[in-house]
């Protein structure tokens, strides 16, 4: 991810949004220009996954016990936690307000059976391609054509394409199936 620039997982994605947020763009230049950064992250990988390991091994029957619990107390419980959080950082009563609007947004793209991952992939990804395509299309001085009239370009172009479609075949089968069996 550091050096690439690419998550591999939505939690990698948060990690880079951060990142960028704080002026830190990955890629690899981050390994020769921030070595302390670099370094920094490694070593408290190495650090948290040995705390994970002396925390977990003697609390293992407390974990357990704690998936115990239903979730409709559990929700409350962590979403309560949550607005007293936010409310200790700034004390303002409009990041409470805000906490639950996104909760809402959250709770309702849960039922929609939306997945986060594209959506974080999304948010942190996006103005990197929206850089990159305005860049482009400077260079190309506004023809939309060049990146079909280039070999690479438009390999990339029809592979998303066939992967789009692949995608969207066995959703269209099992519909087509279930309108042909009415």
């Amino acid at each position: 991810m550091l050096t690439l620039g690419i998550p591999s997982n939505p939690t990698m994605a948060l990690m880079i949004g951060a990142m960028m947020i704080q002026g830190i763009a990955p890629g690899p230049q981050v390994m020769t220009d921030r070595p302390e950064l670099f370094w920094g992250l490694i070593a408290s990988m190495w650090l948290g996954n040995l705390m994970l390991l002396v925390l977990n091994l003697p609390l293992v029957g407390l974990w357990v016990r704690l998936l115990k619990v239903p979730y409709r107390l559990l929700f409350p419980s962590i979403f309560v936690f949550c607005c007293i959080g936010v409310y200790t950082v700034d004390t303002k009563i409009f990041d409470v307000y805000e906490l639950a609007a996104l909760t809402a947004v959250g709770y309702f793209l849960i039922k929609l059976d939306c997945e986060p991952a594209p959506l974080i992939l999304g948010f942190v990804l996006g103005p990197l391609m929206e850089e990159n395509l305005r860049r482009a299309m400077m260079i190309a001085q506004g023809d939309a054509s060049v990146f079909f009239s280039r070999p690479i370009s438009a390999g990339f172009l029809i592979a998303a394409v066939l992967l789009m479609a692949a995608i969207a075949a066995p959703t269209l089968r099992a519909k087509r199936e279930e309108v042909l069996q009415e």
